[in-house]
This record gives structure tokens, C-alpha cells and sequence, in this order.
């Protein structure tokens, strides 16, 4: 997979693991990563200082960036991550005149490893370069594209191994460094960053930030736009488009009272402030956890804060994630699934056990789907927490096995330890490993050796190394949610749903969102058109202003040939960019000849509003072919 490249990493640092160089900070060898040209045993990246040009008529960075490191005593070469970058130029220290560099020939996955010879009193090399047409990581908007419709916007998405593809680094979870930066824009926009961030345009267009606490690549994150801020606590606010300012804010409220309850919990909060900025809609995710700076999408913005589970999941990502990393994408469950447990005890602090327990309650239908979905396929395999990437793009690792299962694990620990001791577990554990990396290998011994006497090994390695669903998973049960299946049970029985929800329930939004999906869920696949009218007429699922309710509602539309459904399904699948509602839909469409012209046909037109993230998935998925186009 990585050809030449990866003989000369073996060549330069073989010496170092058969000496076991150990890091300084994890007190063992630093894990290989699949996913890295970078050979840290041998030159390590510590600080990153960038200096950078946004030029939205060219739709291009051109930089300069500046990395420290340090390295063995015979280290000859630093090896740094890049894709389709155009280097132009590479000095050492403060030198004037450029030295020589190798660009490797590209891998589909990995890109190009860019070999730089350093001397032995080398400790910074500097690189001219510009991004291309071809950067994974940027999406550039035009005006149409925004919710002011008057100025260009662009944001990036460097989880997995993307931050290659907009600036030259170590492009590895486990390896971590700190950063400034200097960055210039248009006069008329903001530029925000994952560091210290301005709160209001200047003239000069010229903004500045540093990241003190060390981050790995993946959390590198840039959003330049018309884009204004609002404060909604003493560490948090908001950022946004003017135009949809005031309702960010009053979504997203209860940001100051979610970071101090996780305090309470896992310990003090690292990052000096939480701030969110939600950006246009074809964000490819609900939420991305760039430290002190959450990006959200605007599918999360429902009137109600009805969905700001999100919220806490990213805020949750401070302590799992950003402060304690997996140290490979192998090891991906150890942030998410540390993750979802976390964004449970948040919810269930402020909203009640009931609330926590139908998010449980929808995690295992996603989880019992998901382990469904990688037996057809035959990759049962991909359902063991810890995952075998290798050769593979990392984003294969995202599903529910990662986040749903690595929670339901956790909430196994927990009630076999007892709540009391595995919260001071967790919190010591954060304050332990703060900003390290760790592996699942190392995380599992952790925990025999904290909790020899009540957890036995065979569990243990049944969750990390075994496929499907453990038969020690602790189901959830909810009251809420056995009602709705009560109100199923007696509408499947032919009770009219109008005599079992009221007017008065609708109005009153008697129910909450997680209650609405479950409901969608559990209807049944195959429904008349008069059925689906009925439910539809009363409840208005086609053109509910929640975006979690109308992607669940129109899987019903696609396997029903719902045609009232189709005008408002045919918008949201051109509006909204986020992957996880888009894969299952357009999954879904491409099961019969009709739906598979309906979703090319839409798929030709949506597809530039959509980011590589989601393009990516969606290509295969579609066989697209843009040369045909």
C-alpha cells in the first residue's frame, strides 16, 4: 500500500524499535500507524506555526508552514503526510536557500509521503505550498450555497486523514503538537479556527490564533464566511450566518449548563472556552469536535432543542477524543464509544434517566441494524470494536459498531463496577492520559488492572475482539418508549391514530423527538397509499421542520412509493450534505429501477453541494461516473 515509502520508514526507524525507544509521555513505543507515512521514532512533529492566504476566486490556500520537531540523535529525514499539495519550496531553520525534498508518488488513500533530509542540528523546517483543486478536506461555497445568499464560504473536514490534503504534517491520531497561525481573508469575512478565536470582523482582514494544548492533525479545522458571533454563557457562544444567529443561540442555550455538569463528572474542562459555530448545510456530519470550536450542522437546529444531544456528544468529545485520542483509527471506538456513553450521562443529568434511556433505546435499534447490515455484506469482521483498517480508508471504521457498541461496552463496565467507582474510574483515567493517545491493547489492561476481581478477561475480549452483538449487552429499557409501542400496537390493531394522539398531544408536543422516531421506526415497512396519507395528513412527518424525523419518514416515502413524499424528499436530499441521512436514503432509493433513475437523476444535481466526505461514500454507492456527466 504505501510502495517505496514505506521500506524507507521501516529502514530509518528500525533501529529505534529494536532499541525500544520509548516516548516520553506514554512510556512505551508509539504505535504504527497504517494510516501515516510519518516514522515519529525518528522525527516527530511538535508545534506548527502556519501562515496562510484564503483565495476564494481561485479557490486555493497558499501558505507557509512552519513545523518543529524533535528527533533521535542520528535521525536523517522528517516524513510528513501530504495529498495533491503543491510544494513549492522546503528550507531548514531559518536557511534562504531551499534544500532538496522527495514527494512520493501518490497513494488513493494515503497521498504522498514528503521525505525531508535534516541535518543534526536541524530543528524546524519550513514549506511554500498551495492546496489544489483536489484538496479532500476543503469545500468551497459559492453565495447560493449559504443561508445569506451574499458572500462565499469555506469550511474543512480533516477527521479521518484529511488534514493532508490542506497542509503538510504528521497526519497520525497519535501524533500531537501545538499551533499559531496567521490568516488572511477577504475584508468583508471572519476566519475561525480550532484555537483562540476572534468574535467580530476586523478591517484588515487578518486574523490571529494559537492552540496551546497539543491536538492531533484530525482536529485541524479552518471556517471562513459572513459569520457572526453570540455569546450564551461565561465560556461558550455561538457562531453563525447573521441570518440565523438569534436561533443558534436559542438552540444551543444550554451549552454553559452541559460543559459544567461534565465537569462534575470527568473533571475540569481543558480547552479554556467551548464554542460552536454551525455551518452551511452541506456540513457532511451532524457534528465535528475541533477543539474549542464545535463544528455542527445546521440539520440539528429544530426550534425546540430537541436535538442537542448533539451538542453534548461533541462537548462529551473534549474529554474522549480531543484530550484522551485513539491512537490509530483501528482504536476509533475508544473516542466514539467513550463518546455516546458520556453524551448518556450529560442528558441523563439534565433531562432525566427517562430522556438518557430512549437514547439508549434508539442506540441498540442502530446497533442491532448495523451488525444486520455487515452480515449481508459479509464483513463481520467490521463489527469487533477494535477494527483491522489496514489498506483501507478509515472512514470505513464510522458506523454504529464504533460509537454503539464501544457505549453499550462501557455501560457494561459500569454496571458491573457500580456507577460511583467507574465515574472516579473514567475521571482519573482523563486526568492520567490527558493529551496522549492511547490504544484499545493498553485501555484493556487498564482496566484488568483496576478491576481484576470483577471483570473477567474472556468478557472483556468477547466485547473488544469478538463480532456482533455480546449477549452480556445491557439492554435499556424505557417506559416512554413502551407507551409508543403501545399506541402502535393499537393503531396496527385498527384504532385510527387519531383517537390515540390527540390534538391537544401535537400541539402541546406531548412527545419528544426520540419518542417520534421510535414511532417512524416501528411502523411497518410495507403500507397503502390511504394508510400512509392518513398518518401523514394528521402528523405532518413529509414536512416536519426536524430533520431526524423527515430522514426516518422518508424511508416510508421510498419503500411505499409515497408520491406526496417525493417533491420535499427530492429537496432535502439536494439541501442537506450530512452522510448519515443521505447514505441510507439514496440506499434505499437505488433498490428498485425507477428509484435508481430517480436517485441518479438527483445525485447529478446535488452532488456539488455535497463535501468529499459524503461524495466519497455516495460514488461507490451510485456508481458514479463524472466523465459520463
Amino acid at each position: 500500500m504505501k510502495r517505496l515509502v514505506f521500506l524507507v520508514q521501516l529502514v530509518l526507524s528500525m533501529c529505534f524499535w529494536a532499541c525500544n525507544i520509548q516516548n516520553e509521555n506514554t512510556e512505551e513505543i508509539m504505535p504504527l500507524d497504517p494510516h501515516s507515512y510519518a516514522a515519529p521514532e525518528d522525527a516527530m512533529v511538535t508545534h506548527l506555526s502556519w501562515k496562510a492566504d484564503v483565495d476564494f476566486s481561485q479557490k486555493k490556500i497558499t501558505a507557509v508552514a512552519t513545523l518543529k520537531f524533535k528527533k533521535s540523535n542520528n535521525s536523517k529525514h522528517l516524513i510528513l503526510d501530504t495529498k495533491d499539495l503543491e510544494i513549492k519550496a522546503v528550507y531548514l531553520d531559518n536557511a534562504v536557500t531551499p534544500c532538496d525534498f522527495t514527494l512520493q508518488p501518490k497513494d488513493e488513500i494515503l497521498g504522498s509521503a514528503l521525505i525531508i533530509p535534516i541535518k543534526e542540528n536541524t530543528g524546524s523546517v519550513s514549506i511554500e505550498y498551495a492546496t489544489t483543486d483536489h484538496a479532500e478536506a476543503l469545500q468551497w461555497l459559492e453565495p447560493a450555497q449559504t443561508a445569506g445568499g451574499e458572500h462565499p464560504f469555506l469550511f474543512t473536514q480533516s477527521q479521518a486523514i484529511l488534514a493532508r490534503s490542506w497542509i503538510p504534517l504528521q497526519d497520525s491520531p497519535g501524533i500531537r503538537f501545538t499551533y499559531d497561525a496567521e490568516v488572511t481573508v477577504p475584508g468583508n469575512l471572519l476566519a475561525v479556527m480550532s484555537a483562540s478565536n476572534p468574535q467580530v470582523k476586523n478591517d484588515s482582514g487578518v486574523y490571529h490564533f494559537e492552540m496551546k494544548q497539543p491536538i492531533p492533525a484530525y482536529l485541524m479545522a479552518l471556517a471562513v464566511g459572513d459569520i457572526a458571533f453570540k455569546s450564551v454563557g461565561p465560556r461558550t457562544g455561538v457562531y453563525s450566518e447573521p441570518s440565523i444567529l438569534e436561533s443558534a443561540a436559542y438552540e444551543f442555550a444550554e451549552m454553559e449548563e452541559m460543559l459544567t455538569t461534565t465537569e462534575a463528572i470527568y473533571g475540569p474542562y481543558q480547552w479554556e472556552r467551548y464554542d460552536l459555530i454551525v455551518l452551511p448545510p452541506s456540513f457532511p456530519f451532524g457534528g465535528m469536535e475541533n477543539p474549542r470550536l464545535t463544528f455542527a450542522t445546521p440539520t440539528v437546529i429544530a426550534g425546540d432543542r430537541s436535538l442537542t444531544s448533539l451538542v453534548a456528544h461533541e462537548l462529551a468529545h473534549s474529554w474522549s477524543g480531543n484530550l484522551v485520542t485513539n491512537a490509530t483509527w483501528n482504536d476509533f471506538w475508544l473516542n466514539e464509544g467513550f463518546t455516546v456513553y458520556i453524551e448518556n450521562r450529560i442528558m441523563e443529568a439534565l433531562n432525566g434517566k427517562s430522556y438518557s434511556d430512549m437514547l439508549a433505546g434508539l442506540a441498540l435499534q442502530d446497533l442491532q441494524d448495523e451488525v444486520e447490515s455487515k452480515i449481508r455484506e459479509g464483513s463481520q469482521a467490521d463489527t469487533r470494536l477494535f477494527l483491522q483498517l489496514e489498506g483501507r480508508n478509515p472512514d470505513e471504521g464510522v458506523s454504529s459498531i464504533a460509537y454503539d457498541k464501544g457505549f453499550f461496552f462501557l455501560k457494561f463496565l459500569e454496571l458491573k463496577i457500580g456507577r460511583e467507582r467507574f465515574d472516579a474510574f473514567l475521571k482519573q483515567y482523563f486526568a492520567d492520559y490527558q493529551f496522549q493517545s492511547m490504544t484499545t491493547e493498553k485501555f484493556v489492561k487498564y482496566v484488568q488492572q483496576n478491576f481484576k476481581d470483577n471483570i473477567k478477561n474472556t468478557e472483556i475480549d468477547q466485547w473488544i475482539y469478538g463480532e456482533g452483538i455480546p449477549e452480556t449487552l445491557p439492554a435499556p429499557e424505557s417506559e416512554r418508549f413502551e407507551a409508543v409501542d403501545n399506541v402502535l400496537k393499537a393503531w396496527e390493531g385498527g384504532s385510527p391514530i387519531t383517537s390515540l394522539i390527540s390534538p391537544e398531544d401535537l400541539i402541546a408536543k406531548t412527545w419528544s423527538t426520540h419518542e417520534w422516531l421510535h414511532f417512524i421506526r416501528n411502523l411497518p415497512d410495507e403500507m397503502n397509499q390511504e394508510t400512509m396519507r392518513n398518518l401523514d395528513e394528521y402528523l405532518d412527518f413529509t414536512y416536519s421542520g426536524n430533520s431526524e424525523i423527515l430522514a426516518a419518514w422518508f424511508m416510508h416515502v421510498i419503500r411505499n412509493e409515497y408520491n406526496p413524499g417525493y417533491e420535499n424528499l427530492e429537496n432535502f436530499l439536494v439541501n442537506v450534505g450530512r452522510r448519515k441521512f443521505l447514505a441510507p436514503l439514496y440506499a434505499e432509493l437505488i433498490k428498485t429501477e425507477n428509484g435508481m433513475e430517480m436517485a441518479s437523476r438527483i445525485y447529478s444535481e446535488a452532488r456539488l453541494n455535497y463535501h468529499y466526505v459524503t461524495t466519497n461514500t455516495l460514488d461507490k454507492m451510485l456508481n458514479w461516473d463524472e466523465s459520463s456527466m
